[in-house]
Formats: structure tokens, sequence, C-alpha cells
């Protein structure tokens, strides 16, 4: 048989060059060298095309999306000729090394199919035929390149790797890829890199600058970092709010690599960073997995050593955060890492502050270098990556480390949080089980303490004996394991917090059970009222829906939009034997003929649209509570939404909000650049908003005069994060609270023998990290009988990235959701900064005239992944003032 398999390999690399062709360079395709132009997306593209189209036999491309602004989003596969041709068999197999079957890998409709089906996957071997996994495989190598746009080195390395491996004269590439399937990424955000580029190539002049003050080197913003929607794309590949990383990361979970390195560029002073990382290290990472990454960073120092070149490891860049794209792959089993070159704001070339000139040919060749080290070692311990990858998988579904055995999660009550966090399970491939009878005991989120409790209509536990155990133990950690302070980004993500849901972590794991009681929906709604629609008659009343999370929220905005007259209950209130909460819609047929035409057709598509129950609605009289007519239903003006941007937002933040409009509420929103303010014609807007930012027109009492007349006429001014500091300072009726140690300060007279001044150099980020709140979870008490509230139970937990909170407003005003001296929930907050954070405003409502300004001195829609905050907002726009 060997005899066999030889002569027919023998005979097929006599025949491939008939069918193969040499692959041109990139200096060839382009038409000039690489490092003397940055080239724009469209022929990065091509010429991946036309090297792909060259060699059919040793590269395979697929485009697996596109950005949302219609840019191609491409993977290649790059193997030797026996292993291309047998890719999808090498994929399947991977994927059994780590436990995952197909039916595994859940489609876009996976809720809808487990409320119709048994409401359980099948687990692996279940109605299938067992394939036992071969370890004698080729590693998966995926090399991501060029995440954040302006860091753009990295996708012209891309084309000199990709041309290496397949160069008919590299032999080295055809011996590493008998070991290896290399994927590349070579651009994963379009987007972003040509809004970098275009702009680029429009500043600079004949020949590059260098001087670090020239024009070239000054981007506007917003910057090329973020993708069209401002969003940093390497900090959402586990929360999947973005089109790109939705489809870039349901491609990479078919494949599961062994290896992922992300490339990026920092500050154009720094020498180039690669692996090991930077403590803290989460501790859900393997040994294997942290000695590979030393393993690399010695293989990479071996090449710069030769060349002379800096860099340095250990430091900065830490494993921790769960959705960058170094830790998400560690999470998921690979050895993750990322590798920076100096290079921010350094155009094509720049003198840096050790009077040497970096250029893009520098940069692009480091970025090459380390590429190739990677494949280069990981083709060397193929075997013992492709062994201890099972190994990582095997040991999460024999003996998944942790807290809990199981997660419970139980449903909310009319709400779509759950569905929401099935969304994100599903998008991760974490499975799950709903679960509808049944006593536990488990350790409750809230309070910390053991607690008995029973099973429900819709909730669902998720076990952790499963191949995703370590993501899912990361993403559920109620208290961050973090073993060092200084870290990169925020420290508490706990998802129970983070979609506002009731959790239980469990000693047991919990088996499955599936059915509907009697009297309600799939959803738990009334049995009088089917989800999506209803056939009354055109005479109905009209109807009522209960105001719960984002699907309410979705409706709304579809029937303002359609002109259908809405209103909201202020006060509970019972109706044909059914109860409603506070915030409940209610649309009448009274003079509301957009609404009750074409027997309330516009009704129901809004309803089927957004996935509502329209509760029927037989009389304006109710049993309990204010009849329709009081003045404690009041209507719902449809507001005219600005939102400032410009040079004076943080860009990230107007991206959020921005986004959250576009994509997730689908209602219409005017971006207003900021510098543009004064020619603003402020009668055309009911609401505007002020993302985190510092704004000129804010910056003393005269200047917001305009702003105040705004909202003394009737406006609506919602101030997120530094806007409330800023307009605590120009005493509006809020006011930033000092902590005890501040006026301890202010108060004690200074003397030249207090040592308290005194501190060491070598201290100084230790000491930094006292005042502090890089991410951490306090809950919030909120009086859920004001409509900012409305939607919410009495408490709602909040991401704090600062150490600000105001004072309590005292008159003119609500105070809605506020911290008290131990509402701490989890990650890291400095000593000095923990003793402000107490007793103090986050959210409240000022009135002002006729208008209001609503303060958020957290972000409720940070990222898009903090889903509990989003209803938060839309209270703010739709609810408040009306």
């Amino acid at each position: 048989m060997r005899k066999i398999l030889a002569l027919f390999y023998g005979l097929l690399m006599l025949v491939y060059p008939v069918f193969s062709q040499n692959p041109p360079s990139p200096e060839a395709f382009l038409g000039y060298p690489l490092g003397t132009h940055f080239t724009p997306h469209h022929k990065i593209v091509s010429y991946f095309k036309e090297v792909a189209g060259k060699v059919p036999g040793q590269v395979k491309l697929e485009q697996y999306g596109e950005t949302y602004e219609g840019r191609p989003l491409l993977l290649a596969y790059i193997a030797s000729p026996e292993n291309l041709r047998r890719l999808e068999d090498i994929r399947l197999n991977n994927l059994r090394l780590a436990g995952v079957t197909q039916d595994r890998m859940m489609p876009d409709d996976s809720i809808l199919r487990r409320q119709q089906g048994t409401g359980e996957r099948r687990q692996q071997g279940t109605g299938e035929k067992m394939v036992i996994p071969d370890e004698s495989t080729p590693a998966i190598v995926w090399l991501s390149y060029n995440v954040h746009g302006n860091e753009p080195s990295s996708s012209e390395a891309a084309m000199k790797t990709f041309y290496e491996l397949v160069n008919p004269a590299n032999a080295k590439s055809k011996e590493w890829l008998q070991h290896t399937i290399v994927i590349i990424d070579p651009c994963l955000n379009p987007d972003g890199r040509d809004r970098y580029v275009n702009w680029f190539n429009t500043a600079v002049g004949k020949d590059a600058n260098p001087d670090p003050q020239s024009r070239e080197h000054q981007e506007p913003w917003p910057a090329g970092r973020t993708n069209h929607y401002n969003f940093d794309l390497n900090r959402d590949w586990a929360w999947q709010t973005q089109i790109e990383t939705q489809q870039r990361v349901k491609k990479y979970n078919e494949w599961l690599p062994q290896v992922h390195v992300d490339f990026h560029e920092q500050g154009y002073n720094n020498p180039y960073y690669f692996a090991p990382a930077a403590e803290p290290y989460h501790d859900v990472i393997t040994p294997w997995q942290r000695d590979f990454q030393v393993q690399i960073g010695k293989n990479n120092a071996r090449y710069f050593d030769q060349q002379g070149w800096l860099y340095f490891t250990k430091e900065e860049f830490d494993l921790f955060y769960p959705s960058y794209g170094d830790t998400y792959p560690i999470y998921n089993g690979s050895i993750g890492m990322t590798f920076e070159q100096g290079g921010i704001r350094a155009g094509l070339a720049i003198v840096t502050s050790d009077e040497d000139t970096l250029t893009l040919a520098d940069r692009l060749e480091h970025h090459y270098t380390t590429s190739m080290s990677t494949i280069e070692i990981s083709s060397e311990n193929a075997a013992r990556l492709v062994k201890e990858f099972r190994k990582y998988f095997t040991d999460a579904e024999t003996k998944p480390a942790g807290e809990f055995k199981a997660y419970f999660i139980k449903a909310d009550p009319y709400g779509d949080r759950l569905d929401r966090l099935k969304i994100l399970l599903n998008k991760n491939n974490i499975d799950w089980v709903p679960v509808s009878s049944g006593s536990f005991t488990g350790l409750d989120y809230e309070t910390g303490k053991i607690a008995a409790f029973k099973a429900g209509l819709n909730d669902i536990a998720i076990n952790a004996n499963q191949p995703k155990s370590n993501l899912l133990r990361v993403l559920f950690e109620r208290n961050s394991r973090i073993s060092d302070s200084v870290t990169y980004d925020i420290t508490a993500w706990a998802i129970p917090y983070v979609y506002g849901l009731q959790a239980y972590g469990l000693g047991t794991y919990v088996t499955g059970s599936s059915g509907v009681a009697n009297g309600t929906n799939a959803n738990g709604a009334d049995k009088t009222a089917p989800a999506g629609g209803a056939n009354n008659s055109a005479g109905q009343y009209g109807y009522a829906v209960r105001w719960t999370g984002m699907q309410s929220a979705r409706f709304l905005a579809e029937l303002l939009k359609k002109g259908v007259k809405t209103r909201y209950a202020e006060e509970a209130f019972q109706s044909g034997g059914n109860n409603f909460e506070k915030g409940t819609l209610i649309i009448t047929s009274t003079g509301n003929s957009a609404a009750s035409k074409n027997g309330w057709t516009l009704v129901w598509e809004a309803a089927r649209k957004t996935g509502v129950v329209l509760s029927p609605i037989v009389s304006g009289f109710v049993e309990k509570g204010a009849d329709f007519g009081s003045g404690r239903v009041h209507f719902i003006h449809r507001p005219r939404v600005g939102l400032l941007t410009g040079e004076e937002a943080n860009s990230q933040s107007a991206g959020e909000v921005w986004h959250f409009f576009e994509q997730d509420l689908g209602y219409p929103i005017t971006q207003i650049n900021a510098d543009d303010i004064s020619r603003l014609n402020w009668k055309n807007y009911d609401v505007l908003i002020l993302p985190n930012g510092y704004y000129k027109s804010l910056a003393d009492i005269n200047a917001a005069e305009p702003f105040r007349n705004w909202v003394k006429a009737g406006g609506r001014l919602i101030a997120m994060e530094d806007a409330v500091t800023q307009l605590s300072k120009i005493e509006w009726g809020i006011r930033q609270k000092a902590s005890a140690a501040d006026k301890k300060d202010e108060d004690k007279d200074k003397k030249d023998d207090d040592y308290s001044v005194l501190h060491r150099y070598g201290n100084r980020q230790r000491d930094e990290v006292m005042n502090s709140v890089p991410g951490s979870i306090y809950k919030v008490e909120l009086d859920n009988s004001h409509p900012l509230a409305f939607g919410y139970p009495d408490h709602y937990y909040t991401l704090k990235q600062d150490d600000n909170v105001y004072e309590f407003i005292k008159d003119g005003g609500w105070n809605v959701g506020i911290i008290k001296k131990d509402n701490y929930v989890s990650g890291f907050t400095g000593n000095k900064a923990k003793a402000k954070l107490k007793d103090g405003l986050i959210f409240g409502v000022q009135d002002m005239g006729k208008g209001e300004i609503i303060y958020m001195a957290d972000d409720p829609l940070f990222r898009s992944f903090w889903e509990n905050g989003k209803l938060l907002f839309c209270n703010a726009v739709f609810l408040v003032g009306n």
C-alpha cells in the first residue's frame, strides 16, 4: 500500500507543475517594493487572488464575509498539495480532537430550533457514527493581521509571508508545510485600514517626511484604528457585537487552531514586543500554553538577535481580559499571542526618540520575521501541539476546573435578556440545556450565599463538562482572579451581571428537561397574547406590551417611525385579569388611525418583527391602577435625536451610541459635529446625546448657555461619563464628590516634614493603580418608580472605569441610581478609589425648566456587550420627560 501511495504522489508531483505557475512576488504584482507605499485593501485582495490562482494546489482562498462598508474579508489556507486536498478532513479531525462535532456548531436560528425541538444538542457519538480523532495530523497556525486599521504594516507583512510560503525557491517553507496548515487573514479591519491609508495618501508629500510634527503623522478623528462604527475589534472577540467579528469568530470556531498570532503596532518609539506575555495571566491558562509561548519567544529572539533588532517580552501586554485576539484563542485551547511592532503614527518613515529613522519597510520586515518564525517552531513541534491541544479539551470535558460544575440561569419573566444570553452562548459554541423542573442548591450570584431554589419555565443550565469549559469559566467567574493589579483592560465581566440575570453556581451537573406550562407561551406570556401578532377584530380597543427588554424598545421604535401613537403607564395596573408593570406600552384605537387601520396591521407587523407579545385590551377601564385616560398614562412623543461627534467626543463612545441606534434599536439618529454646535438649529432636536468626551461648548457657564436655554425650552440632554464631569463644573445642579482623603488633604496645612509625599520611583506603577478603576463591577441601587429605571428590579450592575461619583441631587431632580458603602462586587479597584466609590450618584435626572438633563456617570452601552444597560439608555431616550 505504501509503495502504491508513493507512486501516486510521485506521479502527482510530475503533473502538478502543468497546472501550477510561479506566483508573482508582491513587488512584481503591485509595481513597487513593499514598504515604499501603503497598499489599499482592494490591492491586497487582488494580490491574494492572483497568487491563489497561480498555485491552486497549495492555496485555497475563501471570502468569509463583508465589512459594514462592503469590503471583503478573506482567509487564505496554505498547505502542501497533499494536505490541501484533504483540507476538510483535517478540519473535521481537528474538531474531533477538541470534542466538537458538526451538530455542536449552532446555526443562526438556534434559539428557535431549541424551542421547537427537544431542547438539547446531541452529545458526541449520539445518533452518529463515532469517528476516532487522529493525532498524526498537521498543526494549524492562524495568523491575523491588521485588526487596528492605523497599524497597517502587518497587512504588508501578510503579503510577503503569503508569497514566501508558496515561493518555489523557499525550501524551508515546503518543509514546514508538511507539518502545518497555515491560515492567513490578511486584514481583519479593512474599513479602518482604508480610512487610514486613504487619509495618509492625501497628507503625504512627494517624499515621506520623517519629522514627527509633519501633518502625515497627525491622523484626524476618528482615526483608522476602529471599524465603521468606531469599535475596537480587538476587544470584541468573545462578545461578537460587530459584523466583522461575528463572521470571523464563526469561521475560527470551525477550525480551532493550535496556534494563533494577532499582529499589532504600538507607539513608534517602542521596540518590538513578542511573547511570552506579561502578568496577569488568567489562572485557567495551562502550563503548556505558558511554556510554548516561551519557546516561540526564544525562536523569535534568535532571528532578531541575528539582525541586531531590539525587542522586549513579559511586559505590558497581559493575558486576562477574555475578548482579545490572544486571550480568546487561549481560552479556546490555542497558543494565543500578540506581536507588537513600534509604528503607530509612523507613516512611511519617522524619526524616533533615539534619533533613528523607522521605516515602513523595517516594520513589515519585523512582522514577516515573527510570522515565519512562528510557523517554523510550530512545524517543529507539531506533534506536541496536537497532543496538548487534545489533552486541553479532554480535560475540559472530563475534569473541568473552577468553582462550579454548572451554572443555573433563571429566566426573566416576559423579558428577552435570557434569549440574548443564549445567542451569545451559541455564538461561542457553549452548550446549554433548558431546565423547567427540579429543586437545586447553589451559590446565589447576587448575595454570594448558598440558597435553595426551584427550576421554572424557560430556565437554563450550563454544565462545565464540555469542550468550551475554560471559556465558560472565564466568562462566568464572579470574582476575577488577578495575579497582578497592573493590567491592560477591564478586570470584571461576569455574564450574569452583564445581562442582569439571576444566576446560581452549582456543585453538581444538571440534566436538561423541556416543557411548556399551561397558560403560557414560550416567552412566559399570557395565553391570550400570541407572540408577534393577534387575530382580533379591527374594532379591538387596543394592546399592551410589557416594557421588559430590548424587544420592547425595538417595538416602540418601529411604532414611532410609522406614526403609531403610543403611551406608557407610570404605575402598574391590571386589565382583563392580567398584571402589567409600570412602563408597559399602551396602543389604543382612539385617535390612532395609523395603528387601527387595516385591522392593526402596522402593530402586528412591528410585533412580529421584534418578537414582542401583544396583550389585547378590551377597555380603558382597568381593574387596578390608573385608567388609560389618566394623567399617569403618558403619551410618548417621537423624539428627534442628535449625537455630538467629532474631535471633542471620544470616538469609541460616540460609536457605541451610533451603532446602538442603527444596529440594535433601529431608530434614526443625526450625528452632529461638536465644532458646529454654534450653528445648530436647536429646534430640530428633542434629545441630544453627549458621549464621553470634552466639549468646548461646556467649558464654562457662558459657553454652555445655548445648551441651558435649549433644555429649559423642553430639550432632553443625555450626558455620559466625562460629559457629566464637565456639567458638574459649571454649577448646573450636580457636583462631583470628593473622597474623604481629598478633603483631609485640603483641610490640613502641609508641613516640610510631611513624608507622605515621598514615593519610590520603582513603585510608580503600583502607586498609580491605588487611584485606578480599570473596570470593575458595582451594584447600583435603583429607584425603579422613576421612568429612567422602568423595566428593572431595584438594582443594576454597572461597570465602573473611573472613580467619578457625584453628590446626591438635593432639589429639582431625582437620584435614580446610587451606590452605597458596600456596593463593590467584582474586579480590581485601587484602595484610594474604592474609598471614594460610595454614597453617591451614578444615574440621575435633573429637571430644568420644561426639559431634563439625564446624567449617566457610567457607560450603559459599554462596547455594546453590557446588555443590561441598553434598556436604561432607551428609557432616557423615550420615556424620561414624556
